[in-house]
């Protein structure tokens, strides 16, 4: 097919679709396709013969030729609109040009209208600035020339210009006061023939007129009249600042008459039922807020008339009140006078808060020429100073700080607090010293020591009079109780408590940076108290008792009571003393660490304590122990009639022994627990380990003894210590048990049985002492020494020493390290706080380690 032939039928169908708006927009080839060769499609389906593609050849070669038509259509217009946009770009490039040259033309004349404008401005700048100097000369000429005029009549005694001008009005007034204060001025200056005349008429017509102005302004503050009051203000403080008009004002104020006429402190019942809650209270900011509006509206200068008169109510109302309550609170107690100073000072702290929001700003007079007069009038009134911006709040942190001076400054407070604590803690602990002192009989004791130097203490103070006497004395009278002098959680608690609201008053009263100071002061306090006087002085009694106890008498248990106390009360002390004082010593590092080296060495030396009072227990449990293992009988091992010593079973040592293991383990689990009760048991059961090592080693054994020995005392034995729970120690006695175990072997396996488990750890002749109180030890000993005894003459106890020496190569046994010190506050369940740590080593007599 070729592009010369005539057009088909089916052109027409496809023209629509070469149309050039048909390209616009979205355009698609596979839509554009499928449109042209649609009715060809339909044909060619509807043709039954075989596919025809000539009209598709000759529809789309049609289609090409027509597009090529309209792609050069299209082109030839595209030329020709860049022709067209190209001269448009020319012609709008000139156009810019030439409007850019106008502008700057523009510009030009605009710069040089401005420089002439600003020559023109300049020259009236400086001929208005030559008119006001003009013109304030002018004024001053005038007048210097009123003033002249004035004195001149005054010398004369001529006073009716000024009489007529005062009568004219509020303006009058105030010309009259500028006037006259002016003309003081000039008197004073002026040294003239007959100058002091004129200057005492001056002086009085001036109190005249003083006089006249705040009988006016009384009147209308009695009338409420705010607007005059007002005027009276503005003229007074042109005249002599103003000061004599606020001092009518605050002396006249209801409140100031009202406070001095009641008497309200000394007979208010409900305040000193309750200390911490008195009815009466510094004077609320209501009033403040009142008088806030009143003043604003009245005076022109607000803030110095605040100042006036709340400096009135802190001196008088405030002060006053305060003293009658503190001398009121000294009559009650030290401690109430304490409680009702930390009272006032919160109450005055909150007051001083409130009255800030009440800060008033300075007022600015309206023109240049009413400043200058104000600062004038200002300047030249010496009782009254200018108010700076946050004056009233810099005068109430003033004031608050002036009031309690008297109260804090130096030592006074920290001597009274820590002199009220001594007091209340003696009178606490009176019966439980008076108790242990009776416990120990007479002689220098550590109470005699802390009482005395208490007395010293409360004497210098001045506390101890004739009745505190009285009282000492009917405290000594009185008869001793056993509950007196038991250690008490709850009193422990007592003490911390009333220590605890010492430090709130100290941090409240103290000034910030002498917090850490006080703190440690008032530790010392509580560690005499709490260390020395209560937990020590416990402490030493037991002590005292268990040294007076005989050495053949049962041991004290119930004293491992005090144990526990100690523990529980030292525990919550360290606490106490880490969470509640340590922080408020965190502003100064010296004083903190001195704080915890003082903590340490009162606890070591508490532990130092309670490890002697354990030690001590732990020998006189283990004297009685070894008391009852010499109670053995030569024969108890060795029986005659074996019927009778089978229907007895344990011996009598045997079933002393237990018992006592048994009540030891039930009085150290009670008082002790944690690490401490396990070095506690750990003790009685290694040298309990050892006296039986040394007791099996002094008595003949049969075979039925060796039964009985074997599976009933010894059994026995291992028993008690089993429940104690500690695996040492069941190891230490399950070598016991086997040791037991030779008396009953046959001869013929006895030498391979000491050669296994435990007994097999250590030499065969070490056991020999053992073996040789068989009955039967002369029938087989021949054979049974492999070698010959190469020590003639030496008895084996003497070649061999003690075996207990020599359980340390038995190296299945968890090695004994030596016993740590008791450590204070190490209750289970218990998260402690760093604590002083004690070197590792036995009960009693170690050297303490600091902790940090």
């Amino acid at each position: 097919m070729s592009s010369s032939q005539q057009p088909t039928a089916d052109d027409a169908d496809i023209a629509e679709h070469l149309q050039l708006s048909a390209f616009k927009g979205k355009f698609e080839v596979t839509d554009f396709v499928g449109s042209v060769s649609e009715r060809l499609i339909a044909k060619s389906k509807a043709d039954p013969g075989p596919f025809d593609p000539k009209p598709f050849i000759r529809t789309f070669e049609a289609a090409v030729d027509k597009l090529i038509a309209i792609r050069k259509d299209v082109q030839t217009k595209t030329e020709q609109m860049e022709k067209s946009v190209r001269v448009a770009e020319r012609e709008y490039s000139k156009k810019m040009a030439a409007l850019s040259r106008e502008f700057d033309t523009v510009a030009n004349s605009f710069s040089g209208m401005e420089s002439r404008m600003n020559v023109v401005s300049s020259t009236a700048v400086r001929i208005g600035d030559q008119l006001e100097t003009v013109h304030i000369e002018r004024q001053r000429a005038q007048a210097a020339y009123d003033l002249i005029d004035y004195y001149n009549q005054f010398s004369k005694g001529d006073t009716s210009n000024l009489d007529t001008l005062r009568k004219e009005g509020r303006a009058g007034r105030r010309k009259v006061a500028v006037i006259l204060r002016r003309l003081t001025t000039v008197a004073r200056e002026v040294d003239l023939p007959n100058s002091d005349k004129t200057r005492e008429t001056i002086d009085k017509y001036c109190e005249k007129f003083e006089k006249e102005m705040l009988n006016l302004f009384d009147r209308c503050y009695r009338k409420g009249d705010p607007k005059m009051m007002h005027h009276c203000a503005q003229t007074l403080l042109e005249f002599n600042g103003g000061a004599s008009c606020v001092q009518v004002y605050v002396n006249q104020h209801d409140f100031f008459i009202n406070n001095v006429r009641e008497t309200r402190a000394a007979e208010d019942i409900q305040l000193w039922n309750a200390l911490g809650d008195p009815d009466a209270s510094p004077p609320k900011t209501e009033l403040v807020d009142t008088e806030t509006q009143i003043v604003k509206a009245v005076f022109p200068n607000p803030p110095v008339v605040m100042q006036v008169f709340l400096q009135r109510v802190f001196a008088q109302s405030i002060q006053q009140y305060m003293e009658q309550l503190l001398h009121r609170g000294a009559e009650v107690s030290d401690l109430g006078y304490l409680r009702i100073l930390q009272l006032v000072h919160i109450q005055a702290s909150l007051l001083v808060e409130d009255l800030k929001a009440h800060e008033l700003p300075m007022a600015s007079a309206r023109t240049p020429y009413e400043a200058a007069e104000f600062r004038r009038s200002i300047t030249g009134a010496a009782p009254v100073t200018i108010s700076t911006p946050a004056a009233i709040s810099t005068m109430l942190e003033t004031a608050m700080e002036e009031l309690f001076v008297p109260y804090t400054e130096g030592q006074r407070y920290l001597e009274r607090e820590s002199r009220s604590l001594t007091g209340l803690y003696q009178s606490l602990l009176a019966a439980f010293g008076r108790y242990h002192k009776s416990q120990r009989g007479k002689g220098s004791t550590m109470f005699d020591r802390m009482a005395q130097a208490a007395t010293a203490a409360l004497t210098r103070f001045g506390l101890l009079n004739r009745d505190s006497d009285r009282a000492t004395e009917k405290q000594n009278e009185e008869p001793v109780r056993e509950e007196d002098g038991v250690l008490s959680v709850d009193v422990a608690e007592r003490i911390m408590k009333w220590h605890a609201e010492a430090i709130g008053r100290c941090v409240e009263l103290s000034p910030t940076n002498d917090v850490p100071k006080s703190t440690f002061a008032l530790l010392k306090v509580l560690s005499e108290t709490l260390g020395q006087s209560y937990v020590e002085m416990a402490l030493e009694t037991a002590q005292s008792r268990l040294d007076a106890i005989d050495s053949k008498s049962e041991p004290a248990l119930h004293i491992l009571s005090v144990v526990k106390a100690v523990d529980l009360i030292c525990h919550l002390w360290q606490q106490y003393i880490n969470i509640a004082l340590l922080p408020l010593a965190s502003s100064s590092v010296t004083t903190r660490r001195e704080m915890v080296q003082f903590n340490t060495q009162t606890i070591n030396r508490i532990e130092s304590a309670t490890n002697n009072v354990l030690q001590r227990m732990a020998d006189s449990i283990v004297g009685w122990l070894s008391l009852q293992l010499t109670k053995q009988k030569k024969a108890d091992f060795k029986p005659r009639n074996d019927d009778i010593s089978f229907a007895r079973v344990n011996t009598e040592p045997c079933v002393a022994c237990c018992e006592t293991l048994e009540k030891v383990r039930d009085a150290a689990k009670e008082s002790l627990s944690g690490k401490n009760l396990e070095v506690f048991l750990t003790e009685i059961g290694v040298a309990f380990h050892s006296l039986l090592l040394e007791h099996l080693r002094k008595f003949p054994v049969s075979a039925t003894g060796g039964l009985m020995l074997a599976k009933y005392d010894i059994k026995s034995y291992q028993d008690a210590i089993t429940t104690f729970g500690i695996p040492a120690l069941q190891e230490r006695f399950e070598f016991i048990r086997q040791l037991g175990q030779i008396f009953l072997i046959q001869p013929e396996v006895l030498k391979s049985f000491i050669t296994s488990n435990y007994l097999g750890r250590i030499e065969p002749s070490l056991l020999k002492p053992y073996i040789a109180l068989r009955s039967d030890w002369g029938q087989f000993e021949k054979g049974f020494n492999d070698r010959g005894n190469t020590a003639g003459g030496v008895g084996l106890k003497d070649r061999f020493g003690r075996l207990s020496v020599m359980m340390k190569e038995l190296e299945g046994l968890r090695p004994m390290e030596v016993c740590p010190a008791y450590r204070v506050g190490s209750q289970p369940g218990f998260s402690m706080p760093s604590m002083p740590s004690m070197a590792g080593r036995g009960f009693g007599g170690g050297s303490a380690q600091n902790g940090s």
